[in-house]
Order: C-alpha cells, then sequence, then structure tokens
C-alpha cells in the first residue's frame, strides 16, 4: 500500500503518525507528491489531488482522513484502533471531529493570508480566527478533564493542527493565554512519530 502525502498537510500528518504509531509502516510505503499541480504523481489514482491517499495493494484508492484511519483501525488489533466503537468510541469520535473543525477553519484562514492583501477577505479571516480562538479554550478545559491523554485519533489530530500552528501558521501565537494546551503539546510533541513527520518552516 502507498500513502500519497505532501510535507506541509497537516491533514496527511495525521495519517502518517497514526501508519508510525500503529506499526504499519513495513505494509504502507509514503510517497510524497505535489498539490494543486497538474503532473502530480497523486493524480492518476485520485483525481481529487488531496492528500492523505491511501492506495490499497488492488488499487482502491481512499481519500480524506477519517476514511484512511478506518482502513487503518481494519489492519490492527482492536485494542490499538485509534477510532475505537461502542459508547467509549463516539466519545473519542466526538473529541477527534472537535480538534478537525478547528482544523478546517484554520486551513481556511491560512489560505486567506497566502491570498495577495487586496484579496484577502477580513471578515472571514476574523471568522476564522475566532472559532480558532474559541475551540482552543475549549480543547484546553478538555485536556484539563483528561481528554486527550491517550494517543488515538483525536490526538494525533490535535498535535497535527498545533504543530501546524507551531511551524505552518504563525501568524496566530495560539500559545498566548493557554498555558494549559501548551503544555499538553510540549508534553506530546516527544513522539518519535511526530518528530518523522515535522513540515517545513513556512513565511506564514
Amino acid at each position: 500500500m502507498q500513502l500519497f502525502h505532501s510535507a506541509g498537510s497537516p491533514y496527511a500528518r495525521i495519517a502518517r503518525m497514526a501508519v508510525l504509531d500503529l506499526g504499519l509502516a513495513d505494509r504502507i510505503a509514503f510517497i510524497e507528491t505535489t498539490l494543486r499541480d497538474p503532473a502530480s504523481t497523486l493524480l492518476p489514482h485520485n483525481p481529487v489531488g488531496r492528500v492523505p491517499s491511501l492506495v490499497l495493494a488492488d488499487g482502491t484508492t481512499i481519500t480524506e482522513t477519517t476514511p484512511i484511519l478506518m482502513v487503518l483501525d481494519s489492519l490492527v488489533a482492536p485494542e490499538a484502533r485509534l477510532l475505537g466503537d461502542g459508547a467509549d468510541g463516539w466519545k473519542r469520535l466526538a473529541a477527534y471531529g472537535r480538534v478537525l473543525g478547528m482544523l478546517d477553519g484554520i486551513a481556511v484562514w491560512n489560505r486567506e493570508l497566502r491570498r495577495p492583501v487586496h484579496e484577502r477577505s477580513p471578515g472571514v479571516i476574523a471568522l476564522e480566527e475566532g472559532r480558532a480562538a474559541r475551540i482552543a479554550a475549549a480543547l484546553q478545559d478538555d485536556v484539563a478533564k483528561g481528554v486527550y491523554a491517550a494517543p488515538d485519533a483525536g490526538f494525533l489530530a490535535l498535535l497535527a493542527v498545533l504543530g501546524y500552528c507551531e511551524r505552518r501558521h504563525r501568524a496566530w501565537a495560539w500559545r498566548d493565554g493557554l498555558p494549559g494546551l501548551a503544555a499538553w503539546f510540549d508534553r506530546a510533541s516527544d513522539r518519535p512519530s511526530f518528530a518523522a513527520t515535522m513540515p517545513p518552516v513556512s513565511g506564514i
């Protein structure tokens, strides 16, 4: 199997960390590709052109982070799975979804900041900045209650989004006023899978 990714994508980073943490690196090869490129090596497998994309042994391509995590979970023992099932699984899925919501908003905000100044929407930027701050405050409360303590899908997603803000969305000083969340990130970022998937620093 092959996992197509770009070095800077936080969505792909979640999947890449999952492959490493689940011990699947000997079964899934990481293939770095380009995005928004008509010559991208990904397009013959996935015309959507988004990462992560997981190409299975039979050529089937799974697109988007959550379906890919579902496939990865199917390859490991139930107790090792990232999404879980039953009542506990719903809680873990809720925690994971909250982080994905923040990541989606930050991605929109970041994309807006990459436009020429005269093309940016101040309203969109203000909306997403406010959303990110609101969710981050809720996440700090969650962390204080012990949510995101286990290395599951929500844990990896939170690690990826805060790591993205550290290196690729530095316009947001997310640590200000969030000492509990910052302490969680500093502890969690010691994971080998986090170090192995470090994205390049961008100018944003």
